[in-house]
């Protein structure tokens, strides 16, 4: 697919942000699988979680598409020096995704009627054909951005140029929430208005700053 033109959406001229965002694991739908990871790679912070995770060959080679469940389990095992069964390990990571926070499906569906709303998500086959089949929320996107289907991961500035191609209005019109503050720093730095968010009440303060939701 080529790139488009960006221009301002119709009506919306006079509007700061014309386009909205998601990430969705930690900003709209609620993880379970990062303490016991945290726990069972004996690190410091959640954090210092997120930046290895961010970072791992293995998770990385998945989250693109590169390779299957079953390899990636036996890999990140070995990378992160488990001390679990590849096949523990999959049991436990196909169950992060616990579902929707409360009010996320009623909140996108509120921003949806100020503005056109997409999703830029690291993910992976075993999650979200689950997500996908179980969570009506996730096909009110009007964008989606989905790493293993583009065979990109955050934060790479080439996923950011990606999505930046791929919509109908400049990135200093979209406002990007991201639960890690390493995927938006870096979709700040290509020019998105980016927030570091956690969970659905600070989702909710944030659209209200910017005015795309009603108080």
């Amino acid at each position: 697919m080529g790139s488009i033109e960006r221009t301002t959406l119709p009506g919306m001229e006079d509007r700061a942000i014309d386009l909205v965002l998601f990430d969705l694991g930690g900003v709209l739908i609620e993880l379970g699988g990062v303490a016991s990871l945290q726990e069972m790679a004996a690190m410091v912070n959640e954090e210092e979680v997120w930046h290895r995770w961010l970072a791992s060959p293995w998770v990385r080679r998945f989250e693109r598409g590169d390779c299957s469940a079953s390899e990636f389990s036996v890999g990140a095992v070995a990378e992160w020096g488990l001390a679990i069964s590849p096949e523990r390990f999959l049991d436990i990571f196909r169950r992060w995704p616990i579902g929707p926070f409360d009010g996320a499906p009623e909140l996108i569906a509120e921003v949806r009627r100020s503005v056109p709303i997409g999703c830029l998500s690291n993910t992976n086959t075993l999650h979200w054909e689950y997500q996908s089949a179980q969570w009506s929320m996730l096909g009110a996107f009007d964008f989606k951005f989905l790493s293993f289907e583009l065979g990109l991961v955050k934060p790479d500035q080439e996923m950011f140029r990606h999505v930046a191609d791929r919509l109908p209005v400049s990135p200093n019109r979209v406002l990007y929430l991201d639960d890690v503050a390493l995927n938006s720093d870096a979709a700040r730095s290509f020019g998105f208005r980016s927030e570091q968010v956690r969970g659905i009440d600070e989702v909710r303060r944030t659209l209200l700053q910017y005015g795309l939701i009603a108080d």
